[in-house]
């Protein structure tokens, strides 16, 4: 269950989780888009997505696909997040936006890969920071695919290899098959 005490570590989580859950309702709309009609009447979604900038139509299609790549159990996660912020009072999810908007936008668009990557992006991005586009959809599942621990192991590998060194080790990872991760990551992390 999901501790609300600890509210300034789970900003990014419950925010993040109101974020993508928008994208995942076609009817909703980013937050940062202001509606085009008084508060008073009734938009249809279609009306809505005319009325948005193509900036905000970017945003909310990355949203999406953020959401559709994520595993089941991450939008279960989310899910119950989202639910938790529901049940906040106004002024406490008030707060948590405000915390979460004073975020570097790195590490809000972390957030998009769901609750276990994004808690461990700002570790991991200097790995994953310049990651070209063919690349992308292989790491994102090795990354979903390791556990918590070896997580940690490349995040601390990934801080540790300088930026000349990053492409090679990506390189070298994703050539690896799955039963080999594992003594990979205590080699490198050994380091």
């Amino acid at each position: 269950m999901l501790k609300i005490d600890c509210r300034w570590l789970c900003a990014p989580l419950l925010l993040s989780a109101a974020l993508v859950t928008q994208a995942a309702v076609p009817s909703a709309l980013p937050a940062s888009v202001e509606p085009a009609t008084p508060a008073t009447s009734v938009q249809t979604p279609q009306a809505a997505w005319a009325t948005m900038t193509p900036s905000a139509k970017r945003e909310l299609r990355a949203r999406y696909a953020a959401w559709q790549a994520l595993p089941e159990t991450e939008r279960q996660r989310i899910a119950q997040a989202a639910a938790a912020l529901a049940g906040m009072s106004a002024a406490q999810r008030d707060a948590l936006q405000a915390h979460f908007q004073g975020m570097d936008q790195m590490h809000r668009d972390g957030w998009l890969l769901g609750p276990r990557l994004g808690a461990l992006y700002a570790k991991l991005q200097p790995l994953l920071g310049y990651l070209p586009a063919e690349q992308r959809e292989p790491m994102l599942a090795l990354l979903h695919q390791l556990d918590p621990a070896q997580l940690e192991q490349l995040s601390l590998i990934s801080q540790r290899t300088p930026p000349q060194e990053r492409v090679a080790l990506r390189e070298q990872l994703l050539a690896l098959a799955p039963a080999q991760r594992a003594a990979w990551l205590q080699q490198n992390v050994a380091r």
